[in-house]
């Protein structure tokens, strides 16, 4: 053996030398992966010739390795590293060959580009990246992180450390919007970085803070890190669960879980959210900490509004924390006594399935055993009783067509059960009515009436609906009978919004946070998956960043207010009309608000134009264009790449005694620690796309192939994944913010403030390691 190390290892070296002196020769990343893997192919190949690369394998001839699987052991538990006293015999890292292993690595990248980059089922969500990205860049460009960082400076900047906690929720705030981790920290490098210096805050202090908040775009939803994450685990954990199941003695992993072995990005979307408002948190924490016990070096800096009413501590308790919690108490108890609820009595023309079983019990013998020590004795014994109760019953109970008379029993019962009023009514009431509470609160001495005629609306709108309408009224006849009403109340909220619009903190924060809310929204909840989602927030942010440029230069934004508009009229219409008026028997209301529906899609579509060319004239469409077609491409790129290094690392065994010294371990535990820990390692090095692509692809079948929550075992590598954002040497955020800072800051003086934030996020995977529930508490009670 060559150095005494055996092959496969030194084959494992050679490629990660290779790939980090590509990396760090400044060739392109995106290429330079694709050239390691051709490098090392060609020097182990070479070695492998000359016979310098021996793998000493496990002689499966040998007589103690029949006795091991005489005692019903599987082949692949039995490895070196855990039975290191079985006979071994060398043989070559290519056993047929480097030419063989060339030609399969050539056919195998072809099919692997088109499963996974050009036609495969991860394709559409992969798709969410670009629009993602174009989403970032335009807000980025549209310099909505200037008004954000002035409006919550004067917001925090009274308090000790105010600067660095409104840094952090910037950040935090950019990345639920933008997501751009270069963008976002460069942004606020240059805008806050030499506010805070004059401040007389800490350089250390100052280039930490700004530097861990922009990588919360790696966490905080919609993150392209999830999304790139979620394609891969979700393929990893179906295969590996399927491959445990198999193990077990079972014939598939839903017989063996008890549940489908699938992981979205929309649920890692909703898992990633309590870690990364806990992240700002620590972030937060750690600044405000820092300035109780270094005054000076984090001062507290009154800087005055630009335009506000003064307001006592008892009319901001009313209006915008008593009023508001009374209307959504009132409105959650409304659907809690039944009075707000589901209006829905349309039944459908076969009925219901019945309940099965909690477990599949017609099962082997080995296969119930492996299921009874994953799921307990008693989840076995329960569902055991439960099968017995539906055999009793003549078994599962099929779906079958309904006669006109059972459609007509249960849409009578269902009439009888309907709430009074809908959800949707009841929804609009309370975001309009605490519109012009807000209102009400911003400015307390001005005229009350119009806000006061408004409530008034919003009442009489709810006595109508719960009066006047029931679940057998058609849309049009509701809408007829609702119209004056409704519309009284978004004249008051005309009055309320120019109101609110004097306010700096809700002129800046509520167009981003409503298109975040609506992005994210659909995402959460389940109303579609994230690529509609993202092309949502990516007309949104051009749309956004057009108003603002209108506004900047003197002229009129109506046509995109009105553009909103009509999206929300659209949607109303849809959600509440029938639209298919390709049916034989078509009401005229419905034929009416298709036409309503369609002039509202085409307006829509001129504004989202109008729009666009706004930006190009204004010569930030071009950039924004270019922007993204350079990280997308780079992305791709990298994919690719790292697929033809993963083939390599494949083809020499590379990936199989990897995974076999992971599986020595009793201890899943101890595996993911192992795990964990290298990729905090390579953090320092390497940057997430190589991680996520070279790295994760290897040890995938092994994590999730345990008995971890998967969305637990991707947040977690996530996290990780975040600090290689931090870590110096090669931290990206600390070359983006070196490249904007001040001369006096040195680079010194980032590494040392970023180290405590290093620590922050180790802190962070120790409260998600030991408080796993933090990351799946959001998908269950959202559900999946």
């Amino acid at each position: 053996m060559l150095f005494g190390l055996d092959g496969v290892e030194i084959g494992l070296i050679i490629v990660f030398l290779t790939l980090f002196a590509g990396i760090l020769s400044g060739f392109p990343v995106a290429f330079a992966i694709g050239g390691a893997a051709v490098i090392s192919f060609t020097i182990i190949a070479l070695l492998d010739e000359s016979g310098l690369l021996i793998h000493q394998a496990v002689d499966t001839s040998s007589e103690a390795y029949r006795e091991l699987t005489a005692q019903g052991l599987r082949p692949d538990e039995i490895s070196m590293f855990r039975y290191p006293e079985l006979p071994r015999v060398g043989e070559s890292v290519f056993p047929l060959g480097w030419e063989t292993a060339l030609d399969r690595n050539l056919s195998f990248i072809v099919n692997r580009i088109n499963e996974r980059v050009l036609a495969g089922q991860s394709i559409e969500t992969l798709l969410a990246v670009l629009m993602f990205v174009l989403m970032g860049i335009t807000l980025e460009r549209s310099r909505i992180a200037d008004d954000l960082l002035t409006t919550m400076s004067r917001v925090f900047g009274p308090l000790p450390g105010g600067l660095a906690v409104s840094v952090v929720v910037v950040g935090a705030f950019l990345a639920a919007s933008t997501g751009i981790v270069g963008a976002t920290v460069v942004t606020m490098g240059l805008l806050s970085l030499p506010t805070m210096l004059r401040a007389g805050y800490s350089p250390q202090l100052a280039t930490g803070v700004i530097s861990a908040s922009g990588t919360l775009g790696q966490i905080i939803p919609p993150s392209i890190v999830i999304v790139l994450l979620g394609t891969l685990a979700g393929d990893l954990y179906s295969t590996a669960q399927e491959d445990r199941a198999q193990a077990a003695g079972c014939s598939d992993a839903l017989t063996y879980l008890g549940e489908p072995a699938v992981v979205s990005v929309g649920t890692l979307f909703q898992a990633a959210l309590l870690p990364g408002i806990l992240l700002a948190f620590l972030y937060a924490a750690y600044a405000f900490g820092y300035a109780l016990f270094n005054p000076s070096k984090a001062p507290a800096v009154q800087i005055e509004a630009a335009n506000a009413e003064p307001i006592t501590r008892n009319e901001g308790l009313l209006w915008f924390l008593g009023l508001p919690v009374l209307l959504i108490a009132l409105t959650v108890g409304g659907f809690q006594a039944g009075l707000i609820g589901s209006q829905d009595i349309n039944v459908g023309s076969y009925s219901e399935a019945g309940d099965t079983a909690s477990l599949r019990t017609n099962v082997s013998p080995s296969c119930q055993e492996a299921m009874i020590e994953l799921h307990g004795q008693e989840a076995w014994d329960a569902a055991v009783a439960e099968q017995a109760e539906i055999d009793a019953a003549g078994g599962v109970q099929q779906a079958r067509e309904l006669s006109e008379e059972e459609q007509a029993e249960i849409r009578v019962e269902r009439l009888a059960n309907a709430a009074p009023i809908g959800p949707g009514i009841a929804i609009t009431a309370l975001v309009l009515g605490i519109v012009l509470i807000l209102a009400r609160g911003i400015m307390p001495s001005a005229e009350p009436m119009p806000l006061i005629v408004g409530g008034a609306a919003l009442a009489v709108m709810l006595l109508f609906d719960a009066a006047f309408i029931s679940p057998t009224t058609t849309p049009g006849t509701a809408t007829v009978i609702l119209i004056l009403p409704l519309l009284v109340a978004l004249w008051a909220c005309r009055h309320a919004a120019r109101r609110l619009g004097q306010n700096d903190l809700i002129r800046v924060v509520f167009p981003p946070l409503v298109l975040i809310v609506a992005v994210l929204g659909s995402i959460l909840g389940g109303i579609t998956n994230p690529t509609p989602a993202a092309a949502l927030g990516a007309g949104g942010a051009i749309m956004l960043a057009a108003y603002r440029k209108l506004s900047e230069e003197g002229r009129s934004p109506a046509i995109i207010l009105w553009g909103t508009l009509a999206m929300v009229l659209m949607l109303v219409v849809g959600i509440n009309f029938d639209m298919r008026i390709g049916q034989e028997d078509v009401l005229f209301e419905d034929i009416i608000a298709y036409l309503v529906a369609f002039a509202s899609f085409l307006f829509a579509m001129f504004s989202l134009l109008y729009a666009c060319w706004v930006l190009f004239a204004g010569r930030i469409l071009t950039p924004v264009v270019r922007e993204t077609a350079k990280v997308t491409s780079m992305v791709f790129t990298i994919l690719i790449g790292s697929q033809l290094l993963n083939l390599v690392v494949i083809s020499f065994g590379g990936e199989h005694y990897i995974q076999t010294y992971l599986r020595s371990f009793d201890s899943e535990f101890t595996v993911f620690l192992i795990v964990m820990l290298v990729l905090f390692i390579l953090g320092f090095v390497l940057d997430f796309l190589e991680i996520i692509y070279i790295v994760v692809p290897i040890v995938g079948p092994v994590i999730y192939g345990g008995t971890f929550d998967p969305k637990w075992v991707t947040i977690m590598i996530a996290v990780n994944l975040q600090t290689s954002f931090l870590t110096p040497p090669f931290g990206f955020a600390l070359f983006y913010l070196r490249g904007v800072a001040p001369p006096e800051v040195t680079t010194a003086h980032i590494y040392r403030g970023v180290i405590p934030f290093v620590g922050i996020q180790v802190v962070g995977l120790a409260l998600l390691w030991f408080f796993p529930g933090v990351v799946t508490i959001v998908p269950q009670l959202i559900g999946n």
